[in-house]
């Protein structure tokens, strides 16, 4: 645990503070870290004493010389988890930095102790992102996640439901970001991680429906509280973790055609409008070709308004802004260019469809 880079890091931190020479000395006595770097694996005989019998030495100044590779000052055992791991020496007068060493001593643990932490979290998170890559591969391996989930204590547990954060501005690291989003879920009751610097992932494991509703929402709240600029999509809940891939594919497909102003997305509520973008394209074509005309697409953003408002009318005439004879007027114009009614839920259906189709079909353009 002890490496010569948090040995250095000690030693540049103390020493500058103490405006005295610091040696950091690994379990075999070898100096490894020191304010003066021609002392650098030196073997350090005073350690060796310090390790055989657990105890501070301290080397007076007639003492110099007594023990090889040691100048006087004094030299404590540096314990992590029970067990010395090395020696911290500081070099001076005895009397003059005997109360200094405990406090030395207590801040060099510290510091080993959350290098040690930082170290294990970096490890968990990794381990949880390799774990998500695998599942959202069309043919996971099976056997290396349950290795991986076994080695960091996770078991998942059906239903499942996907989140997919999508961030477009943020301040806060992956790790914290991620912290607080394992605070909510709970961390033996999902997976979070990042599939790439600006999107991720969420798997809730093992929650009733009202029970992922809730955290669903504890999220959304979490990242609206860190002021961050997302868009948040999440699944329909499944019970197989092969379902994962196709899972992300339907969170992925709703960020995409749903409103860039919408940052809380039922894959659920768009799956209807999601179906069309799996259709053929010629179909497509045909369809759209056959429906769409100059007055559908001059009021296509009417029609849009008065689907999202269920047919109705004088709450769609509100939204836009319009006197509700003025809507009345475009729907009846609608009808009469196309042949399909608006006010009649199976010709809205069609439009709706029509509008869908056409979107999706100049989207693919743009794309290409």
């Amino acid at each position: 645990m002890l490496t010569r880079d948090i040995a250095q890091t000690i030693v540049l931190e103390t020493s500058i503070r103490l405006n005295r020479n610091v040696n950091i000395m690994d379990e075999k006595g070898i100096i490894i870290a020191s304010g003066d770097s021609s002392r650098i694996d030196d073997i350090h005989e005073g350690a060796l004493e310090v390790l055989k019998s657990g105890e501070t030495l301290i080397i007076p100044f007639n003492e110099k010389g007594v023990w090889r590779g040691a100048h006087p000052g004094i030299n404590l055992p540096i314990v992590f988890q029970d067990k010395i791991v090395g020696v911290l020496g500081i070099t001076g007068n005895p009397e003059d930095i005997q109360e200094l060493g405990g406090i030395v001593k207590m801040i060099t643990e510290l510091m080993i102790k959350e290098k040690f932490i930082a170290s294990q979290l970096e490890w968990k998170l990794r381990t949880k992102e390799m774990i998500i890559e695998e599942l959202l591969k069309i043919s996971p391996s099976y056997s290396n996640i349950e290795r991986w989930l076994n080695l960091i204590g996770l078991k998942l547990n059906a239903p499942f439901i996907t989140i997919l954060v999508q961030m477009t501005d943020r301040s806060i690291s992956n790790q914290t970001l991620t912290s607080k989003i394992e605070g909510i879920i709970g961390e033996k009751h999902g997976l979070v991680g990042f599939i790439n610097i600006n999107r991720m992932f969420i798997a809730l494991s093992g929650f009733t429906q009202q029970g992922a509703d809730k955290k669903l929402q504890n999220i959304y709240d979490e990242l609206k509280k860190q002021k961050l600029k997302f868009r948040l999509a999440y699944s329909t809940p499944f019970k197989s973790l092969n379902k994962f891939n196709q899972s992300f594919i339907d969170c992925d497909l709703a960020l995409q055609i749903s409103g860039e102003t919408e940052d809380f997305i039922s894959f659920a509520e768009v799956e209807p409008k999601a179906l069309i973008y799996k259709i053929d394209r010629t179909w497509g074509e045909n369809f759209t070709n056959r429906i769409m005309n100059k007055t559908l697409v001059k009021y296509a953003d009417t029609l849009e308004e008065f689907f999202k408002n269920n047919l109705n009318i004088q709450q769609t005439a509100d939204e836009l802004y319009l006197h509700r004879n003025t809507l009345i007027y475009r729907l009846n114009k609608i009808e009469k260019e196309t042949g399909y009614d608006p006010k009649r839920f199976k010709d809205a259906l069609t439009l709706q469809l029509a509008l869908w189709i056409d979107k999706k079909l100049k989207s693919e353009e743009i794309t290409h």
